[in-house]
């Protein structure tokens, strides 16, 4: 039997403008980030709401590789300031922002993709009507 270990972070941050939540997973060494956009603060229902029902519709990135964080400190006061100090400092990780923009990149290439596949089906489109329409002024109909 294969043994998965799987670790997930959900960082919520006011980012200037709106409530963001930024999920972190960590599956088998394979690092991805889903960014959730709440607008208002959030609840701590509407928080729980989403982790427990709606975490299977969220759209992660693609897997990377993700190299291990040594190990913190075990006094749990320590740990939290040692967390608020940092959020204070700079907010989801960079990682995290990497990853989302790398994603963010990668769609819009896709995007690109698709319309000039698009664009180019309708041109053939349109000279094969006009082949059509060539050929049967040529036959007189």
């Amino acid at each position: 039997m294969r043994k998965i270990r799987v670790s997930s972070t959900l960082t919520v941050y006011h980012d200037g403008q709106f409530w963001v939540g930024v999920f972190e997973r960590v599956e088998d060494d394979r690092y991805s980030v889903c960014r959730v956009v709440f607008g208002a603060e959030p609840s701590n229902e509407e928080v729980l709401d989403l982790v427990c029902s709606r975490y299977n519709e969220l759209r992660f990135t693609k897997p990377m590789a993700h190299e291990e964080m040594p190990k913190q400190a075990a006094n749990p006061k320590r740990r939290q300031r040692e967390a608020s100090r940092e959020m204070r400092q700079r907010g989801p990780s960079t990682k995290a922002q990497q990853a989302l923009q790398e994603e963010r990149e990668a769609s819009a290439q896709q995007r690109k993709a698709d319309a000039r596949d698009k664009r180019e089906d309708e041109k053939r489109q349109r000279f094969e009507q006009r082949q059509e329409k060539r050929k049967a002024k040529h036959r007189g109909k």
